[in-house]
């Protein structure tokens, strides 16, 4: 009785459980779509490490360093683009051998057995390893010789068809990963070992917890790109769909990255997606898959997309057709639609028609309206703005008056003669009064109309807009439009206000007429508008 009354809220949970599962796979999908959308910043950081790397090739004399620096350009370029890694291999095989690096000939073939291996050379690659005589190996050569051998073999197996091979290449890898397990000092290698292990055995669980555990510990890239992967194999094991998704997006993730282009996790997450119907998505992570792999000259991992991409493709274009049908049916029904609209509205026609007119006739007496209130606001504004400045002008004028007076009072009062007559000979109090004047206009002016030179640039043309000097506010062309702004059109007014010749004035408004940027004859009316 009591597991029958279980089955209700068992059945209350399931959407739940499942919802929760589909945000998990939308949340890090979201977050691998962000992190190819930045791929190529990865990429530039990662091709200024190896143009930084190859600069201190070329200027690197000792054979130790030189060394050093040809085995760090491989391990970048190894699941960059295989064939520049090659090229770096052959550097590293030309080199005297060094006594700082012992077993260079035997660690330079397991190199190019993993080279072989991204190009999918597995044969020869073990044709490579098996010629390296394993013998007085160190441990960290060692281990990258059981490694080279775990993968060319585990890739063996993969994409063998034959079972009996299949089988074969299966027990030659469980060979190198007890060989591993045995000798390997890190605690790492024998972990993801025994996770290995534990999934060929069918304890996908106990696999999944030994990952867990190594996944807090590690900050690698490297390594949590290979933990991610094996999480992937384990759940796919379960058949959890979700997990698996989830985990060659984390996979696809890290291996963006470390901007290598032979990887498995994309392609093979684009099938899942496509398998859920998110044929869009899946589309375009194929997409970059092929480009990864061709660029990267990894042949397999270029096989193994075009084995797939064929089916997502044929789903993607049909897809589209159903798009583009959609879309058809839509426009059909929005143009009867429109032609249902038209009708209405030449129904309407006629009974608009009357109200129409009259709401012109109104929109234009309120424009008009609006536009003369608009103009004696400004009106007002001007002059309520230039009395105030203009009566303390004058003030400030009397008082330098009275000031004047009294300095040529007390010259004449002392005898000074001579220079009392260079003082009134003199015209610089009033260049400078007359300095001071306009910069006064000037301010005034332009607390008025704030955006003035912007607004007047945009009517001369591009190479002909006119601006102040440092210091100033105004400059003399600039000032006689500000004049004509304020309503002083008349030549002969602007010429007595800025002391300059009729004919000055006119030239002056000539030359800017003619580089306006529209109609030269309405500029001085557009001027007045700003």
């Amino acid at each position: 009785m009591k597991s029958v009354s279980l089955i209700p809220i068992l059945l209350l949970l399931l959407p739940a459980v499942l919802w929760a599962g589909e945000k998990d796979t939308s949340d890090i999908l979201q977050r691998l779509d962000s992190v190819l959308l930045n791929q190529n910043a990865f990429r530039k950081q990662k091709e200024a490490r190896i143009q930084k790397l190859e600069s201190r090739l070329s200027r690197a004399s000792a054979e130790t360093e030189r060394y050093a620096l040809c085995k760090d350009l491989f391990q970048e370029y190894l699941h960059y683009q295989a064939d520049t890694a090659v090229h770096y291999l052959d550097m590293l095989a030309e080199m005297p051998l060094l006594p700082a690096y012992p077993n260079q000939a035997e660690a330079i073939a397991i190199n190019r057995a993993q080279v072989m291996g991204v190009m999918g050379m597995y044969s020869e690659a073990i044709h490579q390893l098996e010629g390296i005589n394993s013998a007085g190996l160190t441990e960290e050569v060692r281990r990258e010789y059981y490694h080279a051998f775990r993968s060319c073999y585990g890739w063996l197996s993969d994409y063998t068809l034959y079972k009996r091979d299949k089988l074969e290449y299966q027990r030659k890898t469980d060979q190198y990963r007890d060989s591993i397990l045995l000798t390997s000092a890190l605690e790492a290698d024998r972990e993801m070992v025994r996770a290995e292990k534990a999934i060929r055995q069918g304890k996908p669980d106990e696999a999944i917890q030994i990952l867990q555990a190594q996944l807090e510990k590690t900050t690698d890239t490297e390594l949590l790109s290979y933990i991610n992967y094996t999480l992937y194999e384990a759940y796919a094991a379960k058949g959890d769909a979700d997990k698996q998704i989830y985990y060659l997006a984390e996979t696809a993730i890290w291996d963006v990255k470390r901007v290598v282009r032979e990887y498995a996790s994309l392609q093979k997450l684009a099938y899942l997606l496509y398998e859920r119907g998110d044929v869009e998505r899946a589309y375009r992570y194929l997409n970059r898959s092929m480009e990864d792999a061709v660029n990267c000259n990894a042949r397999l991992r270029s096989l193994e997309v075009t084995e797939v991409y064929p089916i997502i493709d044929r789903a993607y274009r049909e897809k589209e057709v159903q798009k583009r049908a959609a879309v058809r049916t839509m426009l059909i029904s929005i143009s009867l639609l429109a032609l249902l609209l038209v009708a209405a509205v030449c129904y309407l026609y006629y009974w608009m028609k009357k109200l129409s007119a009259m709401r012109k006739h109104l929109y234009r007496t309120n424009r008009k309206l609006v536009a003369a209130n608009t103009t004696l606001e400004e009106v007002g504004k001007i002059k309520e703005v230039y009395i105030a400045r203009y009566l303390d002008r004058c003030v400030e004028y009397l008082e330098k008056l009275e000031q004047y007076r009294r300095s040529l009072e007390k010259l004449a009062m002392a005898s000074k003669t001579e220079e009392l007559f260079k003082v009134i000979r003199s015209d610089q109090f009033l260049r400078d009064e007359r300095k001071a004047f306009y910069r006064e206009f000037d301010k005034s002016f332009l607390d008025l109309f704030p955006n003035f030179i912007e607004n007047f640039n945009r009517l001369l043309a591009e190479d002909a807009r006119i601006y102040p000097k440092p210091g100033e506010l105004l400059n003399t062309e600039l000032r006689i439009f500000a004049l004509i702004r304020l309503g002083v059109t008349d030549s002969a007014r602007i010429a007595h206000f800025l002391s300059y010749s009729l004919t000055t004035v006119y030239n002056y408004r000539s030359k800017i007429r003619n580089r306006a940027a529209g109609d030269k004859e309405a500029f001085e009316q557009e001027v007045m508008k700003l």
